[in-house]
């Protein structure tokens, strides 16, 4: 039986691993340049962190996750989201006792969620995101945005929107709570089984739901921002002024709550309006969360952060037709004339590369001739042949396949000339 891949899942080839270092040293670049640090947690974490972290009302916690028993019977999940596993780390190693707060870090790594496959959605996705903990000033708020959308535009992402919302304080969201359950309580036998079982739950996650969005009763449903009270209308006056000051334009939709339980105050998505996708798609959402720290039993501890696909940040690459850099050229292509120099190719190959030089050879017992042909075909820069003559006088027939120029160096005078080459590359 031919096995391949699970269904929602790829491999990475190598001609397209490229592009994805190309993101991640992006990503990684405007990550350090805002001071963040790198954080790796387990793919797999106790399934009650999920439950109550992302909430037991979300389809993530209802329908998505990957959860299986331990050989001692104990509920494990991979994890399909990054913040819940970013802020445990945080409470487990007391670092909201470390002296530089807010602390600021960033992830990249896979996630697994349980859903129909399609462009850009894959059960086994890799996430890149960010987590700014200890901090309730709303100009991190906007720093927070602002690093994604330069990281946007840095990779060539022109047609990019902000869209920002406010959830309020908790008792601002209460006020609309109840709001929202008088509003669809005489009609909610329309709507669809999950969304009757968020009615009382959390009635908020009703205007997130796919299957009824277009139910008028969503459409018409009360704003929260009717609901914010002075302290969250002045919260989010701030936020929408830091922005104004960086000059980063938004449009403000009261109806963006995000999926996850955990959000208050300001919410956010950054949308693609490339053609191609059909409609806008979002590349990246995230918020401010006031309680999570609390709820993983760590102190009061206020934090903001975003997550983004990295699959549907290529798919809009790929719609916005952004020319990707080219990885790094072969520098050198050493060849051997005769069976009798087989040796010195070999010796110099790994010379060249315990310079730091790029360099390969045939491992193929190929002709002279075809060499030269391989040599072409990956588009080495330089070639040096290898024979008897070489190896008695030390000297070496040096040839630029650009320009066809050749010309005879000492190794050393190789080296000095190919990493000359190299940093004029760089």
């Amino acid at each position: 039986m031919e096995i391949q891949l699970p269904r929602g899942t790829r491999d990475i080839l190598p001609n397209e691993i490229g592009t994805w270092h190309f993101l991640e040293n992006k990503f990684r670049s405007i990550c350090e340049t805002y001071r963040y640090s790198e954080i790796r947690t387990p793919i797999f974490e106790h399934t009650e962190l999920f439950e109550r972290g992302v909430g037991d009302s979300t389809d993530i916690v209802t329908k998505e996750m990957y959860t299986f028993q331990d050989k001692k019977g104990r509920s494990l999940t991979l994890r399909p989201e990054g913040t819940a596993p970013v802020v445990r780390s945080f409470v487990e190693h007391k670092m909201f006792g470390d002296v530089n707060q807010p602390v600021k870090l960033y992830y990249n790594g896979p996630m697994f969620r349980y859903e129909r496959p399609q462009g850009g959605r894959q059960r086994q996705f890799t996430q890149m995101g960010i987590e700014a903990i200890g901090s309730d000033d709303p100009s991190i708020d906007a720093e927070v945005i602002s690093l994604a959308m330069n990281f946007f535009r840095s990779i060539g992402l022109k047609n990019i929107s902000l869209i920002i919302n406010s959830l309020g304080d908790k008792e601002s969201r209460l006020k609309h709570r109840e709001a929202l359950i008088a509003h669809f309580e005489p009609q909610i036998d329309e709507f669809c089984s999950d969304c009757q079982a968020r009615l009382y739950k959390n009635p908020l996650r009703i205007l997130d739901c796919k299957t009824d969005h277009e139910h008028p009763l969503v459409t018409s449903a009360p704003s929260i921002l009717d609901f914010l009270n002075e302290e969250s209308e002045a919260y989010f006056a701030k936020v929408k002024g830091f922005l104004d000051a960086i000059g980063i334009s938004y449009t403000v939709d009261p109806t963006l709550v995000r999926g996850l339980d955990y959000y208050n105050h300001t919410t956010f998505e950054i949308m693609s309006d490339e053609e191609g996708f059909g409609a806008k798609t979002t590349l990246c959402g995230g918020g401010r969360y006031h309680g999570l720290v609390q709820e993983f039993d760590g102190p009061d501890t206020p934090g903001i952060g975003f997550g983004m696909g990295v699959e549907r940040v290529l798919l809009a690459l790929e719609k916005a037709q952004v020319k990707i850099p080219a990885a790094k050229a072969l520098s050198c292509y050493v060849i051997s004339a005769q069976e009798e120099a087989d040796e010195k190719v070999v010796q110099l190959v790994n010379t060249l590369r315990n310079h730091g030089i790029s360099a390969e050879k045939d491992y193929q017992k190929r002709k002279l001739k075809a060499q030269l042909k391989d040599a072409d075909r990956k588009q080495a820069k330089y070639t040096v042949i290898i024979g008897e003559d070489e190896i008695r006088t030390g000297e070496y027939s040096l040839k630029n396949m650009a320009t066809g120029e050749q010309f005879l160096v000492t190794e050393t005078e190789l080296i000095t000339t190919l990493e000359e080459q190299a940093e004029g590359d760089e």
